[in-house]
């Protein structure tokens, strides 16, 4: 047979674009059309409905960036039209779309007249059908058009003002296009879903496979049979001519692929907070809608958050998605309150993530969530695993790792050991995709790509519009449906997340096991992106942990004289955790989602202050006595862990001498040398009499790097930044100051446009040099790093994650460890060799590499960075400009103990206050290696005392936990504070704790009171 192959695939292209898609909808009459423009933000459609409408002309331009215009439809039905069983009335509203991708350009939502969600409008979505404007044959509704910049731009990473509300411009960015009455020809839609499916299906088939060959063979009859002038007429016939090769039975070991319908909705990104608040009711009530029509589509929906708002801002449609939800169509899944960065959040605020958003999904659709779902964060902590099963989930769900630049992960379906032991069954769908549209190529891929064929035989699709919302089309749908048993085609069955999870957890139960974090190579500049988010998140999570703590101290403490602010406390956390959201924290959205996220940090930082203010003065009551209230779970200063008494003044001060080429700061403890341009040339703690800082090298060194990713540019860091660096090795003035408690050394630099004030501070009593950097940052495409190089022999380092500490090679033997050229930690960062090791602690960074090099008299310098700020042009072209303080500290002769202490002391700074009593800490651990990481009130509003404490330093630990207040018993809880066992922990009489802790466990604590 001759090969026509290609001739007909063409013939074939040509007729869908321009027989079959323009007869899907035949006759059509336009709209007459008024509207009313909001002039600020957005308005409640309530208030939009009361507003003067007046005439709007069709195809007008309209919408300046983030403007909302408000459109009514008017118009009379043909009383013919819709009365054959092919079919129906729709309307068809074109806003003026500029391309075919949702969510990333203009939308609307359709509003009846009394204020309710009808649907929303977007590129694949713009369909009204007349059924859901209460049938009859008039029209009458409204469409609440958002005019949203396509900030994306082709995604050419190039700097864009749109960003920004103030420097978006006044331009309308958008025409209107077709919006009218038309009449849908249902026989002419399935038909083109027949094509769609068998089409994509054909090309993916080897062209050896005899199928590959029927499907074509059979669109080919399908369009000799068809009238191109009377596609109606004829659509009949074309969809016979493929039923057959449609109703051919997939393979018996096809693949089976388990779709659900998603819509991942970034809750902040290339859009405001305030636009993801409409994109989700957009989306949500497709959704509803779709499920209305088909019994069998289910849609899985994650984030606590974004319900919340349904229910505050449209309460209509959270009514008809809890209907849904009992119907076991709408399923919540992930159980966290955003879909947050899991990198950055400390330990409680992750744990966090998890009380908040299972505690709403219980409280207001009696649903736990059994499994986390995050499919797009930038990485994955080694310490999620035990956070997850604290929380009462079983498995993790998650996607973005099929991003990685360098390896390729080993398996898709895999236990997952974090960092303490805790296993968690782990799927990571082959279809590399959380926005599928269930396209042949998808399903191929899919079923390609899966590497656990012969162990597993299914696999998790999400489908749906995704990041900027949008959600499942019923094309999408009708796709499922075509896919559930066809030959050549993996096995599609929709479902829920927990149906897929409890299948292959049952069918693959000798799992490969994945150890530690689940580290992306990709996006490593999002350590770094956004400063000042980054500081304002550190010193919230700081803020809670003192109020928590002193609020409950003086509940218990004062009785019915103080009243624990709870829902204060639990307005102000999930404040937080939404700005932990992965576009947020990681520094990666628009300039407006930033300064946001800066308002918001300034208001918790405000009302925290306030409350913690109120609960230490009520606690130390009138006086004058000068109290150091300590909410660190350490001794400082002679005053306890958790407690408030008068600080023990160190005996020793701080010596400082000028010499001709620098100064020596000595206070018995350690011995720090700077040279006249401010450089760390000696770091000698005298219990070693060791210098840290590796012989011919300098410490405190500011290097300036190109930095000029491929793409991304908020979002990565590539490796060759390294090639391009400029050392800051010359000062503009170097002068010494005495304070309070010791001595600063201050050094004031320059570079580019920038101005640099470094201040380097010995206490009196310290074990540590700070440092506190202050930048008037003006540079672009630029990244500043501090680098610390050590005179030690560190073949690994040890970096603060949740609840402990993460290990990674310093060396480059393998592609994995070469990918890790720029790693997160917390509060510290620390290198060692056997009997010696150094900490380097921040206050507000996340981004540090640590690299080796071995010296030419043999010995190893293991240089540690901490990376302090970047300027990314992308999608914030003003990122990070203006002024910063970025905090350091350096402790030599450091052991992972001292660099846990080092970290909690650089993140709570010493809070004085004046009254007339000191504070007893409420319990007390005998093990300074049991860390205390939060101190409340129970969520029942019972009073229980509820404690979560952690092994810190990766060791089998014991101790005992001694409870100094009246209480009847003590138990163990989950993280939502429900009993449960765990091991290790045994409750004795008092009641007091005893705890034999293995390496990082967690665990929470509820006293009874």
């Amino acid at each position: 047979m001759h090969d026509d192959r290609r001739i007909t695939e063409q013939r074939l292209d040509r007729f869908v674009r321009e027989r079959i898609l323009p007869a899907i909808y035949g006759r059509a009459i336009p709209l007459q059309l008024s509207s009313w423009e909001a002039p600020g933000e957005p308005v409640p459609a309530t208030e939009a409905l009361r507003q003067v409408f007046t005439p709007q002309e069709p195809g007008a331009a309209w919408g300046k960036a983030w403007s909302t215009k408000w459109l009514r439809l008017q118009g009379e039905v043909p009383q013919d039209w819709g009365m054959t069983d092919s079919t129906t009335v729709e309307i068809i509203v074109d806003l003026g779309f500029n391309s075919d991708v949702p969510g990333f350009q203009c939308e609307g939502t359709a509003w009846h007249s009394d204020g309710s969600i009808i649907k929303a409008i977007s590129p694949r979505n713009y369909h009204v059908p007349l059924k859901l404007l209460g049938g009859g044959h008039s029209v009458d509704f409204y469409v609440e058009a958002a005019a949203n910049p396509d900030v994306a731009q082709g995604w050419s990473f190039a700097p864009t003002p749109l960003g920004d509300k103030a420097t978006s411009g006044d331009e309308p960015r958008y025409r209107l296009g077709r919006i009218a009455i038309a009449e849908l020809n249902e026989t002419v839609w399935e038909l083109n879903q027949d094509i769609w499916t068998l089409s994509g299906l054909m090309h993916e088939l080897p062209m050896e496979m005899p199928r590959r060959h029927e499907i074509l063979r059979a669109l080919e009859r399908m369009l000799d049979v068809m009238d191109p002038d009377d596609v109606a007429g004829t659509a009949a016939a074309g969809r016979a001519e493929l039923a057959q090769v449609l109703s051919r039975p997939a393979y018996a070991s096809a693949h089976e692929l388990l779709a659900t319908g998603h819509a991942h909705i970034d809750s902040a990104w290339l859009w405001p907070v305030r636009e993801t608040i409409r994109k989700c009711a957009r989306t949500f009530s497709n959704v509803v809608a779709l499920m209305d029509e088909d019994p069998d589509f289910v849609f899985s929906c994650s984030s606590a958050q974004q319900m919340a708002w349904m229910k505050e801002f449209f309460p209509e449609l959270f009514v008809r998605i809890r209907e849904k939800v009992k119907a076991g169509q709408f399923v919540p899944v992930g159980g966290m309150w955003v879909e947050s960065d899991t990198n950055m959040p400390g330990g409680e605020a992750m744990a966090r993530q998890f009380v908040e958003g299972k505690s709403f999904f219980l409280n207001e659709f009696d649903i736990e969530c059994q499994e986390a779902w995050l499919p797009d964060s930038f990485g994955y902590s080694g310490a999620v695993p035990q956070i997850v099963k604290e929380a009462g989930s079983r498995w993790f769900l998650t996607q973005k790792i099929s991003w990685n630049k360098v390896n390729r992960m080993p398996h898709h379906t895999f236990a997952w050991e974090g960092i303490d032991g805790t296993r968690l069954f782990t799927h990571f769908p082959p279809v590399d995709t959380y926005n599928a549209e269930l396209h042949g190529r998808e399903l191929a891929h899919a079923e390609r790509n899966y590497r656990d064929h012969g162990r597993g035989t299914m696999s998790l699709v999400p489908f749906g519009y995704g990041d900027g919302g949008g959600g499942p089309t019923r094309e999408m749908v009708a796709a499922a449906h075509r896919t559930a048993d066809l030959e050549g085609s993996p096995k599609v069955h929709m479902g829920t997340a927990r149906e897929f999870f409890t299948k292959a957890e049952a069918e693959y139960t000798n799992l490969p096991v994945w150890v530690g974090e689940m580290y992306l190579e990709m996006h490593r500049g999002t350590y770094t992106s956004q400063a000042k988010t980054k500081r304002g998140n550190r010193r919230s999570e700081h803020l809670l942990r003192e109020a928590e703590l002193w609020c409950a101290t003086a509940a218990v403490r004062l009785g019915a004289a103080y009243a624990y602010p709870a829902d204060e406390l639990k307005r102000l956390w999930r404040l937080v955790l939404l700005q932990q959201f992965h576009d947020i924290l990681p520094g990666s959205s628009i300039a407006w989602v930033h300064q946001d996220a800066e308002r918001n940090y300034e208001a918790i930082a405000r009302d925290l202050e306030g409350i913690i203010s109120h609960a230490a003065q009520a606690l130390v009551g009138a006086g004058d006595q000068q109290f150091l209230l300590n909410a660190a779970p350490h001794q400082r200063n002679g005053v306890p862990a958790l407690g408030a008494a008068e600080a023990i003044k160190p005996e020793s001060s701080v010596q400082v001498d000028e010499l001709e080429d620098g100064y020596v700061l000595d206070n018995g403890i350690i011995r720090a040398v700077l040279d006249r341009e401010g450089l760390l040339t000696s770091l000698v703690d005298h219990a070693s009499g060791r210098n840290a800082i590796a012989p011919g090298h300098t410490g405190n060194l500011l290097e300036l790097f190109r930095d000029t990713p491929n793409e991304w540019d908020a979002w990565d860091i590539e490796e060759f930044y390294r090639r391009n660096v400029t050392p800051l090795t010359q000062a503009d003035g170097v002068d010494v100051e005495r304070s309070p408690a010791g001595v600063v050394v201050v050094v004031k630099r320059k570079v580019g446009a920038s101005t640099i004030t470094q201040r380097l501070t010995l206490d009196a009593g310290s074990a540590s040099l700070g440092i506190a950097t202050t930048v008037d940052w003006q540079e672009r495409e630029k990244m500043l790093k501090i680098a610390f190089p050590l005179d030690v022999r560190a073949d690994r380092s040890a970096s603060e994650t949740q609840f402990g500490h993460v290990f990674r090679p310093t060396h480059t033997n393998t592609s994995w460890e070469a990918a890790k050229f720029e790693i997160c930690a917390h509060r510290w960062i620390h290198v060692a060799e056997p009997g010696y090791g150094v900490a380097v602690s921040n206050s507000s960074s996340y981004g540090h590499d640590v690299t080796r090099a071995v010296r030419a008299d043999g010995g190893t310098t293991t240089t540690v960075r901490t990376s302090l700020l970047r300027s990314a042009r992308f999608p914030d072209p003003e990122a990070d400009r203006g002024e910063h303080t970025l905090e350091v500290s350096i402790r030599p002769g450091a052991a992972i103990a001292d660099a846990v202490e080092e970290g909690y002391r650089t993140n709570l700074k010493p809070r004085f206050i004046s009254g007339g009593r000191p504070v007893e800490p409420l319990l007390s651990v005998s093990n300074p290696a049991i860390v205390v990481e939060a101190v409340k009130l129970a969520e029942d509003g019972s009073g229980d005392v509820v404690v979560r404490l952690y092994e810190s330093l990766g060791e089998r630990s014991t101790g005992l936990l001694t409870p100094n207040f009246e209480c009847s018993d003590a138990l163990a809880t989950d993280l939502l504070e429900r009993p449960t066992e765990a091991p290790g922990v045994a409750v004795e009489e008092g009641p007091a704790v005893k705890l034999v802790l293995r390496p990082f466990q967690l665990v929470t604590l509820r006293f009874v009171r």
